[in-house]
Formats: structure tokens, sequence, C-alpha cells
């Protein structure tokens, strides 16, 4: 490989970080350059931690002959369980251990490579092994996204030339960079999302900054909450409030999730989300689809829950529809990506009524207005009532309680069925 060689995939590997390409088609393209510039690959990963609620970091693998069983693996916590194990008896933690960055062994010279993972790369016929570990500054890590990691190994008789590891050593510099620059943009999608919610997340993530930046727009609402949380929560231990809370908010945000909706604020036990996909009939069944899914949910999660001595519950839910401003509300240096207005108050209101007239599921006339007529004959009336800080009394509705032991038993019986 000649300088000529070298700046060309220096080249390419800067156009592609600027371009914004994912990391798989980085390894692939990097790869796929320096076989044809005449560096004897036959396997290669990439590896680099991220921010993420359920996954430590991502692994990019690459084969020469292209039967590699999964482009992307995510793998989860190396503190514990399998993952803990083989990451403690890899090359990188070695590296980690000793304070130094980079390894060479060469695998035809050791009759049991030290390393588990490296009998795997003899086995299938590999002669020389490099790792690589480009370290960030604290400045420059987030999380524990602070290393980009990455091993080569080749199948030639004498392995890897002295040149091919000099090349290796200073193009995979600019390959972290640019699996970095892939990576930061992947961790911003998915901080976001899970802070502001998928449709605030996009509107935020395409510019929507500023401050009192706002669109009026009509929405349905939902507003739920847990059944006699209070009295739960000064009886039960305290370290089994929070995952009560997690539990309860899963079931819930994974129905309105499924049925199209954007959840947009956790309050204590409280989660106000909103439906807008389509028009207003398409919004509220929508939203009576999640209180569906919800409904057999909660059957599954409470007798998980009693079978392990936990506090069970159910949940209160108030759905209207109506006009919201949906933006940026705050100060310069805090904003909260929300909906406003008298919508908003009226749906918790109509949530805090299930209390008083003892029912799960209270629908607004709005909002009952706005289903389908088929849909809107599943519903009964529980009366008129004049809402606290809302200007005009109002009829509310619930789900006929015979259709709503409907979701209950096909719960219980999907529930039956997995055991």
């Amino acid at each position: 490989m000649n300088e000529a060689d070298i700046a060309d995939i220096e080249t390419w590997l800067d156009v592609q970080g600027l371009s914004g390409a994912s990391e798989m088609d980085l390894i692939n393209g990097f790869c796929a350059r320096c076989l044809a510039a005449g560096i004897k690959l036959e396997r290669a990963s990439a590896f680099v931690d991220t921010l993420h609620p359920i996954y430590e970091g991502r692994a990019f693998p690459w084969r020469r002959d292209g039967e590699v069983e999964k482009p992307i693996i995510e793998y989860g916590s190396s503190q514990q369980g399998e993952s803990a194990d083989n990451w403690q008896n890899s090359t990188f933690y070695h590296l980690l251990q000793v304070g130094e960055d980079e390894m060479r062994l060469r695998l035809h010279e050791h009759e049991e490579p030290r390393f588990r993972h490296l009998s795997s790369l003899k086995s299938e016929g590999c002669t020389d092994y490099l790792a690589f570990m480009n370290r960030f500054s604290s400045e420059g890590s987030i999380g524990e996204m602070d290393c980009f990691y990455s091993q080569w190994s080749t199948a030639h008789p004498e392995g890897f030339s002295d040149h091919e590891i000099s090349v290796l050593r200073r193009l995979v510099r600019g390959l972290g960079l640019a699996i970095k620059c892939a990576s930061l943009t992947r961790i911003v999608k998915t901080l976001a999302d899970v802070y502001l919610g998928r449709d605030a997340a996009k509107r935020v993530l395409a510019g929507r900054i500023n401050r009192g930046s706002a669109e009026r727009i009509e929405a349905v609402l939902w507003y739920s909450d847990l059944r006699d949380y209070t009295r739960i929560s000064e009886a039960a231990a305290p370290d089994a409030i929070i995952p009560m809370l997690n539990d309860y908010a899963e079931a819930v945000i994974s129905s309105v999730q499924e049925a199209g909706g954007d959840v947009l604020k956790l309050i204590g036990d409280g989660i106000l989300a909103i439906f807008t996909e389509g028009d207003s009939s398409a919004a509220a069944t929508a939203a009576l689809r999640a209180q569906m899914h919800l409904r057999k949910r909660l059957v599954a999660l409470n007798q998980a829950r009693e079978t392990d001595g936990a506090p069970a519950t159910d949940v209160y839910l108030g759905v209207h529809i109506g006009e919201v401003f949906y933006g940026n509300i705050g100060s310069d240096t805090r904003l909260d990506f929300t909906v406003v207005g008298p919508a908003v108050n009226e749906v918790s209101r109509i949530a805090s009524m299930c209390r008083s007239v003892d029912q799960d599921v209270l629908l607004s006339d709005h909002f009952a207005a706005a289903l389908p007529a088929e849909l809107r004959a599943k519903l009964v009336s529980v009366g008129r009532f004049a809402l606290r800080g809302v200007g005009r009394a109002q009829e509310l509705f619930t789900i006929d309680p015979v259709i709503l032991e409907k979701y209950r038993a096909a719960g219980r019986a999907e529930q039956a069925t997995s055991r």
C-alpha cells in the first residue's frame, strides 16, 4: 500500500464521516478499501459504547467472505452475567488493565491463545491478530462512550507485515472518528426519543428549539395515573416504589406507543400523552385501542406482581379531545416541549373524576363525539359533571363494563397461554 492509497482511504473516511454514513457502512467500506489496497484482512470488528437505557454499546463485525451473522450487535451491561465474563476475558479489558493502547498476537505461534475469542479466530485459519484502543478525552466522552475499540486479523501465512500494522494504526484513527460521529448522532436521537417522546423529538431535532415556537393543533389527550398510589406508596417499602412506578409506566407507555400515540410527560405516577395521527376520528380510535392494550397488560402485570408479593393496583384514565398549543415553553436555558391550553387542564380533571364515580376510564363528550358510530355505541354515560376549574359542565362516558371485562378476559387468556 503506497501513500496515495492511504490518502484515498483517509479522504473517503472524511467524506463519509461528514455525510453521516452509518457505522456498518463505515466498517464495511473501510475494510473493502483496505483489501483492495493490499492489506490482507480476514476478520475485523469495531466497537463503541453508547448512551442507551438498554444497551451498553454496539459492535460492527466484518468478514472477508461476507458471512456475518448479524451486521450490528447490541450488547448489554458488561458488569454482570455472561457479558461481564466475556468482557473480562477480552483483549480490550486486558489493555485497559495494563494501560496500553494496542496488542498484537501471532496466533499460529500459540497452541492455545490466551484470550478465548482468539481461539475461534485461530480455528478459522487466522494467523495474526491486532487490537487497537483509541481513547477519547474526558471532554470528548459521553457516559461510557470514552473509547473506540477495533480488532483486525489475517489468514496470511506470514501474518501482518510491519508496514500493514503501521498503516492500520494510522487509518484506524480516522475510522474511529467517523464512527464516533455516527454514534453521537444516534445518541442524540435516542436521548431525544427517550426524554421527549418520538414526535416531540422529531420536531426538536428538525430545529424547533426556540422559546415560544408552538403551533395550535387538535389532539386527543390522554392522562392516566395510578389508583390508590398515595396509600400504596405510604405503606410500601421505599425501595419498592420505583420498581412499581416503572412496571406500570411500562404498561401505559407501551400501550400508547403501540397504538401510535406519543408520551409527552411523566409526572410522578401520572402520564400525559397525545394522539395526533390522521383526523380526529382516527386519533380517537387509536386512543381507545391503546386503552384496550393497557387493560390486557394490566392483567398480566398484576398477576406477576401479586405472585411476587408486590403491591398491585390499577390505572385511572381520562381521555379528551381539543385544541392545544404544542411546542416550546420555558426559559432561554430550560425548555419543555409539551402541550398547554384549557384542554390539558380538562383532561386531568376528567382523570381525577375516576375516583369519585368509581370508574377506571372516563371519556369526555367531545371525545365520544369524535369516535366512529360503531365505537361510540360501546360507550355508556356516567352522568353530567361540573369539573373543577372548567367553565362548562359536561357529560362523561366510560366503556361498557361488559366490553371492559372482555378486554380483561382476553388478557387473562393470553397470560394463561403464555405459561
